[in-house]
């Protein structure tokens, strides 16, 4: 069986969610840009991998249909892994695996709790209580009597006062905190 290549869309407006592309494709500007402007998984095919790393993935010609399977399923989960764990908080990088925020060279490392306040504060666009953050946080109830919101924000505010010099990290009002 054979695979055959053919020429890449001229459409900008196309949605590929693979782009599978022989290592020629390199040699043409037009199908450079093509590439590198798309958000697609990427994986380029070819004799030998070229100097050019615009691909997440190579595979060596010639090939099976298997190895092309398994290409792409290790490559789009690894891609969407990386994306899962990778955000963007205010003008900082939340690296969930690694519990590491960070900043240009300089990065924290934080605690499971911290990840998880991170993350509530950006999935809500309003302030959020005290009483909503013990319970989608620590599953508290809201009657109970703790501290441990403000010692967690406390906590982790000080972490980035002393590292990136941020002191409006993290804001609060009467209506509760938010970022």
């Amino acid at each position: 069986m054979f695979l055959k290549f053919n020429p890449i869309s001229e459409t900008q407006n196309d949605n590929f969610d693979i782009i599978l592309f022989h290592t020629e494709c390199n040699q043409n500007k037009k199908q450079q840009d093509f590439i590198a402007n798309h958000n697609s998984v990427k994986i380029c095919a070819g004799k030998k991998k070229d100097s050019q790393d615009n691909f997440d993935a190579f595979l060596e010609l010639p090939t099976t249909l298997k190895e092309i399977n398994s290409v792409v399923e290790s490559t789009v989960a690894k891609k969407t892994f990386n994306k899962n764990s990778s955000i963007e908080v205010k003008n900082y990088l939340l690296n969930k695996n690694e519990k590491k925020l960070s900043k240009l060279n300089k990065f924290i490392t934080l605690t499971e709790k911290e990840v998880q306040l991170l993350e509530l504060f950006l999935n809500n666009k309003k302030p959020i209580s005290k009483d909503n953050i013990l319970s989608s946080v620590w599953n508290y109830s809201s009657d109970a009597d703790t501290h441990t919101v403000e010692t967690h924000i406390y906590r982790l505010r000080k972490k980035v006062t002393d590292k990136f010099m941020d002191e409006k990290f993290i804001l609060n009002n009467k209506n509760g905190y938010y970022l």
